[in-house]
């Protein structure tokens, strides 16, 4: 019998520590290195000043009235207090609640119901939204048990701050959930994935181990906190080694993370393959010394190999590195190594991480497979998420009696351990390493009163990795452009989730049980659009 897909990372020592040990004791060890730069906010931490500073903000929230256990989100994009945030939360028990900049009022509503955030920490507005009038729109309506709003950067931030109270420190255990993310999962409405100190101080540890990451480097970090790339990938790596984490502006801007790795002398840079892009054909990208760097992580979409070769090259990134993973996961799962040889670095998602086990399944019969056939990546172990947040039958509906999370996603492993992505069994929409849940835009294209029915699919993009698009079937009589259809949705979703394109129609290809064949359309698509090269475009 040839051997089977299975896998396990190397050995090391588990992490029995919270979020707030971890800063603690990283602040003992190297209390006058620099822990948090802010270049947009010309702000500077040391890892001793960032320590008691995350306590003045844990004592405001106890100020508030929050408890051990209650939930408290932040709405905003990278920014100093989003650090403090995390750790102050940490801190005093509190659970942070992840909220995408990106959601408007439908979203949000969603967001503050079904999580029952106490507390909301924003800005007012940026250049890209009016979150006070978005925050406004989706309390219009039944109550939210939503009770303090603290605006970030103004009076109510620096009030809440000079209120604090003491507060019992150290409350929480490292098997208590400390940050809820929400993601699309595989049906319906977002889901809230909580994540446990446990889950995310080892997992920017075993991180940590394959980028060989000590107090001496210096991680530019131009991805959002909001998402688990930043608020793991990012902040817990540079926690528990000591690492400077670099925050160089509010969004991505690819002038000012030039600039940040260039003045800061960055030895690390993070973002997914767009980014990375961004960056190279900048036209001022000639002007910026780069040679610093030595290191980072590709993630978040997958890879052009193209892309991968030309970063280690002309970023001085040699030991650029791929990681996979998911939310559910803490989020990595597997990752390259610096070392490892480029044409491996370049065609796989990587080995296990420390501590981690993989398999391959049968997705029908949960059989672990032989090497080299495609099944489910499946994972175990200490990454794993405790669940979904009040939703106990989609938690069994991931993660199995043995403890493995399916991750819906097909992938092979070979012989030396590594493993080849091939795609998603689940419809999940992947644009510029956004998370989209088809059945979450359909269900909020049907609230449109011209359209009888639509269903929404993910088509390739040289750019973005993966776009959106609607095939959209409108009621008898109705009439409509997909610039009104696009309209309708402004506002109201994320950006990212409304449909680049849209296709009138007058049904849907089907199978004799009326299941929608959605890769039918998807592949119409590709062959009307000429998508070819890009759909078969080579991808770690």
């Amino acid at each position: 019998m040839p051997p089977l897909s299975y896998s396990r990372g190397a050995a090391a020592p588990l992490l029995e520590k919270t979020i707030s040990q971890a800063l603690a004791d990283t602040a003992a060890s190297f209390p006058d290195r620099e822990a948090l730069v802010v270049c947009h906010q010309n702000a500077r931490f040391t890892w001793s000043e960032l320590d008691r500073e995350a306590t003045r903000v844990a004592r405001g929230l106890a100020g508030l009235g929050l408890a051990p256990g209650d939930r408290a989100g932040i709405w905003a994009s990278n920014c100093v207090e989003w650090i403090l945030m995390q750790h102050a939360a940490a801190r005093s028990g509190v659970v942070l609640v992840n909220v995408n900049p990106a959601y408007r009022s439908h979203e949000l509503r969603y967001v503050l119901q079904k999580s029952r955030i106490r507390a909301l920490f924003l800005r007012e507005r940026d250049a890209r939204a009016n979150y006070r009038a978005i925050l406004d729109d989706s309390r219009d309506g039944d109550a939210l048990p939503l009770e303090h709003v603290i605006w970030l950067g103004e009076t109510s931030w620096d009030a809440m701050v000079a209120g604090g109270r003491d507060f019992p420190r150290d409350t929480a255990t490292p098997l208590d959930v400390a940050n809820i993310q929400y993601t699309s999962g595989t049906t319906g409405s977002p889901k809230g994935v909580l994540l446990t100190h446990h889950n995310l101080v080892n997992n920017g540890m075993a991180i940590s181990l394959a980028l060989r990451a000590t107090e001496r480097d210096r991680i530019c970090a131009p991805v959002p906190l909001y998402h688990c790339f930043g608020s793991v990938i990012g902040s817990m790596v540079s926690v528990v080694t000591g690492a400077t984490l670099i925050l160089p502006s509010a969004q991505f801007d690819a002038l000012a993370t030039l600039e940040a790795v260039h003045r800061e002398r960055a030895t690390a840079l993070y973002g997914v393959p767009t980014m990375f892009i961004a960056e190279l054909v900048h036209p001022d990208f000639e002007q910026f010394d780069l040679t610093s760097l030595r290191t980072g992580v590709m993630a978040g979409a997958p890879c052009p190999i193209e892309v991968m070769r030309t970063v280690a090259e002309r970023m001085h990134c040699r030991e650029m590195t791929i990681a996979y993973g998911q939310t559910e996961s803490s989020p990595v799962i597997t990752m390259s190594d610096v070392d490892d040889p480029m044409e491996l670095r370049v065609t796989t998602v990587g080995a296990a991480l420390a501590n981690t086990e993989v398999q391959i399944a049968d997705p029908e019969t949960g059989e672990r497979l032989p090497i080299g056939q495609q099944g489910e990546l499946c994972t175990r172990g200490y990454l794993v998420m405790k669940g979904y947040d009040e939703d106990p039958d989609a938690t069994a509906a991931v993660i199995d009696s043995e403890g493995w999370l399916h991750t819906g996603d097909l992938a092979a492993m070979r012989a030396d351990g590594y493993f080849s992505f091939r795609g998603r069994a689940k419809d999940t929409i992947i644009r510029g390493g956004e998370n989209i849940y088809p059945r979450e835009v359909e269900d909020f294209l049907h609230t449109h009163p011209k359209i009888a029915d639509a269903y929404v699919i993910g088509i390739p993009d040289a750019r973005l990795g993966e776009t959106v698009l609607a095939w959209v079937q409108l009621k008898p009589g109705e009439e409509a452009t997909a610039e009104e259809i696009q309209a309708f949705c402004k506002g109201k979703i994320a950006y990212f989730k409304i449909p680049q394109y849209v296709r009138f129609v007058d049904g849907f290809p089907m199978t004799v049980t009326k299941k929608i064949q959605k890769f039918l359309m998807r592949e119409q698509e590709i062959r009307e659009r000429g998508l070819e090269d890009i759909a078969s475009q080579a991808t770690a």
